[in-house]
């Protein structure tokens, strides 16, 4: 069965141009197949659309009529696919996003802000958490991931290294004494963040250029939050690895002080992820471009 739009698409060309060889030239087909099509609407109604002869064709009364509905109805057609067009490129409705706690909740919400503000029409679900979500089980569009990507399947964009800092509050380095060498880490008091406490995580690596300077660090006190973390730190308890981005208020205020400033520290690498059938949709489309001009690298 040929498409009736297609068919009808086809009679009104011809009827238009006055032939069928002129509607075949506008709409790249054979003249054959613009008969077929016309002789397919005859069959469908029951009646003669044109008639034609060896010089000239012309509609007849039904012809006449049916030629205005179908101008009518392809003329409608296009702007229903115009109309799916602009909703396509035109952010609209929920985006459910989840990340990690401290980025969430500190540098990835100016970002989350900006884009509503950009894009009216779009909602965001904004879940923080330190665990592993999983976004097909759990419905989400898009996924923040700190540290080493386990194969999952998903689309993966990299993004800027999560850069971590280490530092101290002045009282605990008055009291204890500023470290001068990664090595000497080992006999201070350093702040764990629980969810990087694993042996591995026990072990800060710290770089002067191509040199890597292991340590292992003792943390009596572990926190699964940044923020206690950070207020354990500014109490003088011990010295605190952590996120760059939040930690660097304190250090402007000289609340907290670099601490081993002449070695990097370590940073993790981050992602953002999502299932490849999501990107289709200008929201989530629109969204990974922000990000990606925000915290893509360098």
């Amino acid at each position: 069965m040929m498409d009736r739009l297609s068919s009808m698409n086809a009679f009104v060309t011809a009827a238009e141009l006055g032939s069928y060889a002129r509607a075949a030239e506008r709409l790249g087909m054979s003249p054959q197949m613009v008969a077929k099509h016309v002789a397919a609407l005859e069959l469908r109604l029951g009646a003669r659309l044109l008639n034609r002869t060896t010089r000239r064709q012309s509609l007849t009364e039904l012809g006449s009529a049916y030629y205005e509905r179908c101008k009518h109805i392809l003329t409608e057609a296009e702007a229903a696919e115009s109309l799916a067009q602009i909703m396509n490129d035109t952010p609209r409705g929920k985006l459910k996003i989840t990340a990690p706690v401290t980025f969430g909740s500190h540098s990835l919400m100016p970002l989350i802000t900006g884009f509503l503000r950009d894009h009216p029409d779009v909602e965001i679900d904004l879940h923080l958490t330190d665990r592993f979500v999983d976004l097909v089980e759990e419905g989400y569009e898009a996924a923040f991931r700190i540290g080493p990507l386990a194969t999952t399947g998903l689309t993966a964009r990299p993004l800027a290294p999560y850069r971590l800092v280490v530092c101290a509050a002045p009282a605990y380095l008055a009291a204890r004494g500023t470290p001068a060498v990664p090595a000497d880490l080992e006999h201070h008091e350093c702040l764990g963040y629980a969810f990087w406490s694993r042996p591995a995580d026990r072990e800060w690596v710290f770089f002067q250029g191509a040199t890597a300077h292991r340590v292992q660090v003792a943390s009596r006190l572990q926190i699964n939050e940044s923020r206690a973390l950070m207020s354990a730190a500014l109490d003088g308890f011990g010295i605190v690895l952590g996120p760059e981005d939040f930690l660097r208020g304190a250090l402007a205020r000289g609340e907290l002080v670099r601490v081993l400033p002449d070695f990097d520290a370590p940073s993790r690498s981050m992602h953002l992820v999502y299932t490849a059938n999501r990107q289709r949709t200008a929201k989530l489309r629109r969204f990974v471009e922000a990000v990606v001009q925000r915290f893509g690298p360098a």
